[in-house]
């Protein structure tokens, strides 16, 4: 990406100022964390057995750990050091746990633990054309973002994403239990847009039809509107989170992440989910069981979108 600042109508380039070491981009990143990621930093540097993880951090919402490893060249196997990484912390879940609790001071217990939803976030200045396609399959639990730092104190971060439909069980001999690749498979479940597409069984094409207009509808409300697959639901934020989906067999529900009383909502098509338990960051429920109210559902989505960004 090529980027400009405007001065009189002139574009003036704006020059990468690249990191000179690895640790840049970690301290960055972990004094970040949870604006970058929605995640709890735990510890930095953490050995287990023979190995150091660079970044060790929780996510609250799955209940998870994630491991954040940060490389400056492109001659490492992110396949190998993955499930390596992966497999160390499904076999030492104790010191894991141990550690938080030290760090933290709170009392997380094992059983407390989603230990399926375990991922690795690798981050480079670059990734090479193998590093990619090692990682090209539909449930591999890790994510590559490339980090790029230009002048003027200007930080890009891109996810690369994946658009293949190849399972990687189908790739290893699945009878030899003792390789990190088999135990991780079968332990671990990558949380992304199949994840939330199988949850509802046998829901009509419709509704799946309805949830990628939504989606797609949401996501052109601003350039920098994101998507981010979560345990419960599907999340939607800018600079903040403001609405939610979660597929069901009968429509999609939509979370309005605004608070009670705050939502103009003329036709009361929303439920006030305020004292009672739900998922997402809002205090309105809307159920979409047709495409009836599709353009007003999206005007009250409108409204929190432009709320958070006051």
């Amino acid at each position: 990406m090529k980027l400009f600042s405007i001065k009189k109508e002139a574009l003036d380039p704006i020059s990468p100022n690249p990191f000179k070491l690895e640790k840049d981009i970690q301290s960055l990143i972990e004094n970040n964390v949870t604006q970058l990621f929605d995640l709890q930093f735990v510890k930095s540097e953490l050995k287990v057995q023979n190995f150091r993880f660079d970044t060790l951090c929780f996510d609250p919402e799955s209940k998870s750990f994630v491991i954040i490893e940060y490389k400056k060249g492109s001659s490492y196997s992110v396949i190998d050091q993955g499930y390596t990484y992966l497999s160390l912390l499904l076999n030492n879940k104790s010191d894991f746990i141990l550690e938080y609790n030290e760090v933290t001071g709170q009392k997380l217990r094992r059983d407390e633990v989603d230990w399926k939803y375990s991922k690795i976030i690798f981050i480079s200045p670059k990734f090479s054309t193998y590093q990619r396609n090692s990682v090209n399959f539909k449930n591999v639990p890790f994510e590559l973002w490339e980090v790029t730092r230009f002048k003027n104190n200007i930080l890009g971060l891109n996810q690369l994403s994946t658009d293949s439909e190849v399972d990687i069980n189908a790739t290893f001999d699945q009878s030899d239990s003792k390789t990190a690749l088999s135990q991780v498979s079968k332990e671990v479940i990558k949380i992304d847009e199949n994840y939330h597409l199988n949850k509802a069984k046998n829901r009509p094409e419709w509704v799946i039809e309805l949830y990628y207009e939504l989606k797609r509808r949401i996501l052109d409300l601003g350039d920098s509107v994101e998507v981010k697959f979560k345990k419960q639901t599907i999340g939607f934020k800018d600079r903040r989170w403001f609405a939610d989906l979660i597929i069901y067999n009968k429509g999609v529900v939509i979370m309005i992440n605004m608070k009670k009383g705050s939502l103009e909502d003329l036709k009361n098509l929303a439920e006030d989910v305020s004292e009672k338990g739900h998922w997402g960051n809002g205090d309105y429920k809307i159920t979409l069981n047709s495409d009836k109210n599709f353009e007003y559902v999206l005007h009250l989505i409108y409204q929190s979108y432009l709320n958070q960004k006051d």
